[in-house]
């Protein structure tokens, strides 16, 4: 479950976002990424809270359910589901740039095709495969980051390597300022930096399949702060510090970039292989692990169609996964037609989507709150701290986001999109309102390997 939190958390955002991000904030992306950060953290302590007062596979589907109503549970469910997808899209369109690192004239179609079916047809194996898949995807990531963190330090600290005569903390303010290009610009990056930490929630969705969830799922949780302060922030410091910010550029991993500058032999190289799986990590984590089952909780509670609620011989929501993957596979058709913006813009939906997700997760947790004072649910012993003025400030952070998205062309999109897949899901829901009022809403069978648990 760690490895997956992990995993799930260190994606394309920070490996390749961040280059684009960097060329536009300069060294003040390490404060958004900590400012991000510290808001996720409440987010998590919030969905900590509801998981450990009722452990279920639905996760923040299932809670919002329960505590707003019947709607949002479905709306919650479904936009999970939608932001995954296009998440799942942007990774391996990552992978196929990264591929193009060592084959340039390879079609990043073709590697974004063969990295979906791949991870596709594992995930349709069982959830052991998947687990194990997504504990080395993670095992890699974290090696990597932590060999690069204690390269660039020997750079800076000992000077060796072609970039060990310029490494200097000093990078961090000197080179046209923390903000070169003015408060407001660098602000503009927060959609990027939001994006990179796209996937904190994943311990919600597995918790329902881990064992001691009240013990394990704190502890994940708790351990945020120090893996955001070394993932991120420290990995960012030394980079920043090794390499001037000037040096980064959109498109183009700031990690591999460094170490090219570094000089190390097959460093970069390797540094690519480590992204390119980190991609694959964030797709099967959360492209196809969560969004099956989350499609699962809608076949479940009536609001999507019955089959996808069933289970394979091996405990798997196959159905699921392979609806998740067919509508994935989009973003090979958009690799393919536009490959150059593609990133940019299916980032832009998913984090749209991550926005309203975690805030709807912030609400629940208030109206939780409300109906444990009423006495009409348990009390948890893992409690969200400061609530609930830290909830308010949380969505606060968020409504800012939503206005600097709004403010730029090249993301207003995804507000437009936002917009479009609410109405879709207004029109859709009074036909799933139907199918759930003849859905008898029961705990799943203990034996269930999902431990399922959808009650009205």
């Amino acid at each position: 479950m760690q490895m997956i939190a992990i995993g799930g958390t260190i994606g394309t955002g920070l490996f390749l976002g961040a280059g684009t991000a960097i060329s536009q904030a300069g060294p003040s992306l390490i404060i958004w990424y900590a400012a991000a950060g510290a808001v996720l953290f409440l987010v998590m302590r919030a969905l900590g809270e509801l998981l450990t007062h009722h452990p279920t596979s639905g996760s923040f589907a299932d809670y919002a359910h329960r505590f707003l109503g019947p709607f949002w549970g479905y709306a919650t469910a479904w936009t999970y589901w939608i932001m995954w997808v296009t998440t799942g899209m942007a990774e391996i369109t990552a992978a196929g740039q990264y591929v193009n690192y060592w084959y340039p004239g390879f079609d990043q179609w073709k590697t974004a095709l063969i990295s979906l079916v791949v991870l596709a047809c594992a995930n349709l194996i069982s959830v052991k495969i998947f687990g194990e898949l997504e504990f080395w995807f993670a095992i890699i990531k974290v090696t990597a980051i932590v060999g690069m963190i204690l390269i660039g330090l020997g750079v800076l600290i000992i000077g060796f390597g072609d970039a060990g005569d310029t490494a200097s903390v000093s990078h961090l303010w000197a080179d046209g300022g923390v903000a070169p290009h003015g408060v407001w610009n660098s602000l503009m990056t927060l959609q990027i930096v939001l994006f990179a930490y796209l996937g904190v929630e994943l311990v919600g969705v597995t918790a329902g399949e881990t064992k001691d969830p009240e013990k394990n799922i704190p502890r994940a949780i708790n351990s945020l702060p120090l893996r955001f302060g070394l993932f991120y922030l420290g990995a960012l410091f030394v980079i920043l510090s090794v390499v001037s910010w000037q040096e980064f550029h959109p498109g183009t991993s700031p990690f591999v970039a460094a170490f090219t500058k570094i000089g190390i032999p097959a460093a970069a190289g390797i540094v690519n292989f480590v992204v390119l799986t980190s991609a694959l990590s964030s797709c099967n984590a959360g492209g196809l692990y969560a969004t099956a089952r989350m499609l699962r909780t809608a076949g479940l509670n009536g609001h999507g169609p019955e089959a996808l609620g069933r289970l394979s011989k091996r405990g798997v929501p196959a159905t699921a996964v392979v609806v998740s993957a067919v509508v994935m596979a989009l973003g090979v058709l958009i690799n393919a037609i536009d490959p150059e913006h593609a990133f940019a813009y299916i980032t832009a939906v998913s984090t749209g989507g991550a926005i309203t997700v975690w805030s709807i997760i912030l609400v629940t947790h208030l109206r939780y709150r409300r109906a444990v004072a009423a006495g009409l649910a348990r009390k948890s012993t893992y409690r969200m701290p400061g609530a609930p003025y830290t909830n308010w400030i949380a969505l606060a952070g968020f409504a800012f986001v939503t206005v600097l998205i709004a403010w730029e062309s090249e993301t207003r999109v995804a507000l437009y999109v936002v917009a479009v897949w609410f109405a879709l899901l207004g029109a859709g829901y009074p036909f799933a309102r139907r199918r759930a009022a003849r859905t008898p809403l029961a705990e799943a069978p203990a034996d269930d390997p999902a431990k399922a648990a959808t009650r009205g």
